[in-house]
């Protein structure tokens, strides 16, 4: 008799809440809340989410094993936590919590291809210090007693640790004071000291706002380096610190759209020092950490290693590629590692390797898409194509600058859209990008976009040819290729690349390639199929809903290739 699978369910409670389970130490399933509620970076309550791997997976809560939970500034009771939850019953599975940096380090770790390395965690804030003490009072190490005498509010800001293939040592933490509020000024929401509070607090003095602080790094090569001379960190005691008058020269907060685009020279200004800021302050930080063993290989996580630029720079300074960029590096890989935690640290299971892919979210089968295309079937051409046509017939419209919705199997994990949920066009016919910005994306014009190019010819059109399937870390596009690479090519000749693999991304790998054949170019556009403020699309009805309301000229879901009767939307005829 087969013996039944181990699951073990990882759910993350603060924002950009997500729910992982995994199948005797490996995901077959995990989805981020946004994606279901439709509510960008939503948080809290987590039934929507485990409901829907459960359903995925085709199992009931009686067959979880284990569950591990992780929330910022609290214990969440395990039957309740902004309503009620599954676990409600007495006999639900065994729950217990983990710290935030924690969590951050186990979805490094579980993820990663190495078999040894350390481990870095950097972010805005994480577990306050009474609270990481509470829930882990079997961690031992000498920081405790540098911290344990104030009586502020501390909260992680940077964690160190060293993973021997199957435990997670931690090795070094600083706690930070939580910034207080200067009226007129900017402040940061977290940590007082944190790379990723300073991060957020630029971000909103540029933009108004800080629902989507990568904006941020997409503004910066629009910037001139040296127009402003702050110095932000400082290293004292081998701990990064921010200075009192980091926000001396930030006097002119943009207080709406209207106003950036006035002043976008100032801030684009601004964006461009913040960048280099916050890439100085991961490079110092990391190495110090590091001290002697500068080539020993190294996860990074928490939301800092979010920035490609900084990660690239980091790559530069440490002089190897020994390092592995968690793609969910931010608060929705929290349940990721929550689960890996469940099953390495509290069951003591050996570590199955990953295999590389993000793409956790459930397939949806052929009768699915074919019924939720049935409403629009008389709007649209519906085609049913074998895979060589299909590809065939999408390389044809995208020559013709025509722009491809593309949906296709599990949706990805994390914030990259990787070729299962993306938007497709040709990466150098002039105007695309606008049109791409202000007719699908409806978001601003300086936004970029990547470059999609199989791996094994990245070094044909840029410099360092540096794998790169998370669309994590940036590139120089060669001199000889700038024009061809216009649409993803940022101001300043970098960008930011995914190296596409047919290991787990065949299909998109297939199309690039057909692609290159008609244009010459086997390289293309690649950006999330969403709108400015809205998550990505995760079911066909949300797929073909976006594909109505946008200039998008084709859909493919599946093999079904839908194209719009009236082209008078699309770029070009």
């Amino acid at each position: 008799m087969k013996n039944k699978p181990v699951y073990v369910l990882g759910t993350g409670l603060s924002h950009d809440s997500s729910t992982v389970l995994l199948k005797d130490g490996v995901v077959c399933v995990g989805i981020e809340k946004e994606r279901l509620s439709r509510i960008k970076h939503d948080n809290g309550n987590d039934t929507l989410a485990i409901q829907y791997c459960l359903d995925a997976e085709g199992i009931s809560l009686e067959d979880i094993d284990l569950v591990v939970q992780t929330a910022n500034f609290e214990i969440p009771d395990a039957a309740y936590h902004q309503g009620p939850r599954l676990f409600t019953t007495p006999d639900h599975p065994p729950v217990i919590n983990i710290s935030h940096h924690l969590a951050h380090a186990y979805s490094a770790i579980g993820t990663c291809p190495f078999d040894e390395c350390y481990v870095m965690v950097i972010d805005g804030c994480g577990s306050p210090f009474s609270q990481y003490r509470e829930i882990h009072p079997e961690l031992p190490g000498d920081f405790m007693a540098d911290f344990s005498s104030t009586s502020e509010m501390l909260c992680e800001k940077d964690s160190f640790y060293h993973f021997d293939g199957q435990h997670l040592r931690t090795l070094q933490k600083d706690f930070s004071p939580m910034a207080a509020a200067e009226a007129g000024k900017p402040h940061f929401p977290t940590t007082r000291h944190s790379i990723g509070g300073f991060y957020s607090a630029v971000s909103h003095y540029v933009f108004g706002n800080m629902d989507d602080v990568g904006k941020l790094m997409g503004l910066a090569p629009f910037g001139k380096a040296g127009t402003i001379v702050q110095d932000v960190f400082y290293l004292e005691n081998s701990r990064l610190m921010v200075r009192d008058d980091w926000n001396l020269h930030l006097t002119r907060p943009s207080y709406s759209y209207d106003h950036f685009l006035e002043n976008f020279e100032y801030y684009a200004n601004v964006a461009c020092w913040a960048q280099e800021e916050v890439e100085k302050a991961v490079v110092w930080c990391i190495k110090n950490r590091l001290g002697n063993n500068t080539q020993s290989k190294l996860c990074f996580s928490g939301g800092v290693a979010l920035n490609a630029v900084a990660n690239a720079r980091l790559l530069k300074n440490l002089g190897h590629k020994h390092v592995y960029f968690e793609p969910a590096a931010a608060d929705n890989g929290l349940a990721l590692g929550c689960a890996y935690y469940g099953w390495l640290a509290h069951l003591q299971q050996a570590r199955v390797k990953h295999n590389g892919t993000t793409c956790f979210g459930r397939s949806y089968r052929p009768e699915e898409i074919e019924k939720a295309i049935r409403p629009y079937a008389h709007k649209w051409e519906v085609r049913d194509l074998p895979e060589e046509e299909l590809l065939i017939s999408c390389a044809k419209s995208l020559c013709k600058g025509q722009t491809i919705a593309w949906f296709q199997e599990g949706s990805e994990f994390g914030p990259r859209a990787l070729g299962r949920r993306s938007i497709l066009a040709h990466p150098g016919i002039q105007g695309l990008q606008q049109h791409i910005n202000r007719h699908i994306k409806f978001r601003e014009d300086f936004r970029p976009f990547a470059p999609a190019v199989q791996e094994e010819k990245v070094d044909l059109f840029f410099e360092n040819g540096i794998p790169s399937p998370y669309m994590i870390l940036i590139d120089q596009t060669r001199d000889e290729y700038l024009e061809k690479l216009s649409n993803v090519t940022h101001r300043n000749g970098s960008a930011r690349v995914q190296t596409v693999s047919r290991k787990w991304n065949l299909r998109f790998w297939k199309l690039i390639e057909e692609f290159g054949q008609q244009s010459g170019i086997p390289v293309l556009l690649n950006t999330s199929l969403n709108k400015k403020g809205m998550p990505m699309v995760e079911s066909p009805a949300e797929a073909l809903a976006f594909f109505e309301e946008t200039a998008l000229d084709v859909l493919v879901m599946g093999t079904k290739m839908l194209t719009k009767r009236n082209q008078q939307g699309s770029l070009l005829p």
